[in-house]
């Protein structure tokens, strides 16, 4: 979050500590050099924000501006963005992610994965904001997609980051722990790639949204024999590739338990505590045991691509919609009901005078 603060009044939404939250009136922001001035149209509500507002995430200092998920008009470009190729007007999401350039990731070419990083609405003020300023060089053009499903964009990017680093290929069983806003990501992103995928969760709810956005087969873990399930799909070897999306522990231990001989596993999900794993599979199986954090420029062009063909469940995604002034009632609706909630939208409609 940049800029001077100078001009029109906007309002911007603060979490002030577990459980309390504020609507405040602020200065609108100004663009620097190199910088964007962005109208907030929608802002999605993200797992790590109920962790922020439930004071369960140690990476959040209090006040902070929460949200990342981002759809956006340009209200105006700063000064040397004359050749940026973006206008006022035009509908982009944003890369939320900050990295130092300098740490072994980013010399790797692997920002999205920076020791240092600093996520909006995370480590640093968000989103949740009639108007921000953010550098031109994180906006996505987006022309393709429609206004209200740009806010969709970002959560899913994590699951196709999650799916080219499992090498993902055309005809191959991809199993995918976790059927929240992330594990659909990797569900359409290894569809996308001509995968055969299989939806695991213990919802059907979930499973059957899963479905629509790609899976060829669902699973509930908690009704139906999964090694059973799982070997009758794949012959008895198990899935080539695992993606573990959920946090859960059984997940973790189902994934390196499941996935066949020479196979993949490409871990999302944190789990609340360290997990006993039998470590003997990883050797005797050969697997490559991955981690997958963020998403980097090219996923999000990826997703955006890809949403704009049609087909994704777009309106069986959301689960409930805010206004501003009603953040707060509806972070709690989620904190008293997290596994009925899918995503949460707010809607900014006009922004600010």
């Amino acid at each position: 979050r940049s800029g001077n603060r100078k001009g029109k009044d906007a309002k911007e939404f603060k979490i002030l500590g577990p459980g309390s939250g504020a609507v405040v009136e602020v200065p609108k922001p100004e663009p620097r050099p190199g910088e964007a001035l962005l109208r907030l149209r929608q802002v999605g509500f993200c797992g790590s924000d109920l962790s922020t507002w439930l004071g369960k995430n140690a990476m959040v200092e209090y006040p902070r501006i929460p949200g990342h998920e981002i759809a956006a008009t340009i209200e105006g470009l700063g000064p040397g963005t004359a050749e940026s190729g973006f206008a006022p007007g035009d509908p982009v999401t944003v890369v939320p992610y900050e990295s130092c350039g300098a740490c072994p990731s980013c010399r790797a070419g692997r920002r999205n994965a920076c020791r240092s990083n600093r996520t909006l609405g995370v480590q640093r003020d968000g989103a949740m904001a009639e108007f921000i300023t953010v550098p031109i060089e994180k906006l996505v053009p987006a022309r393709a997609l429609a206004l209200g499903h740009l806010a969709l964009v970002e959560p899913l990017t994590v699951g196709f980051h999650a799916v080219d680093r499992g090498r993902a290929r055309e005809g191959e069983l991809v199993a995918v722990f976790g059927c929240g806003m992330i594990g659909l990501g990797a569900v359409t992103g290894a569809a996308a790639r001509g995968a055969r995928v299989v939806a695991i969760d213990v919802d059907d709810a979930k499973l059957s949204v899963a479905r629509a956005a790609g899976a060829a087969h669902a699973i509930n873990s908690a009704s139906s024999d999964l090694h059973a399930a799982l070997a009758d799909l794949s012959g008895g070897d198990g899935p080539v590739l695992s993606i573990e999306a959920s946090g859960s522990a059984g997940a973790w231990k189902s994934a390196v338990a499941e996935t066949s001989f020479a196979g993949r596993i490409v871990c999302i999900g944190y789990a609340k505590d360290d997990i006993a794993l039998t470590t003997r599979l990883f050797v005797q199986k050969e697997l490559d045991i991955m981690g997958s954090r963020n998403a980097t420029a090219a996923d999000f062009d990826a997703v955006a691509a890809h949403l704009a063909k049609g087909g994704f469940p777009f309106d069986r995604i959301v689960s409930m919609r805010s206004d501003l002034d009603g953040a707060s009632r509806a972070l709690d609706a989620w904190a008293a009901s997290p596994a009925t909630i899918l995503k949460i939208i707010v809607d900014f409609e006009d922004g600010a005078a």
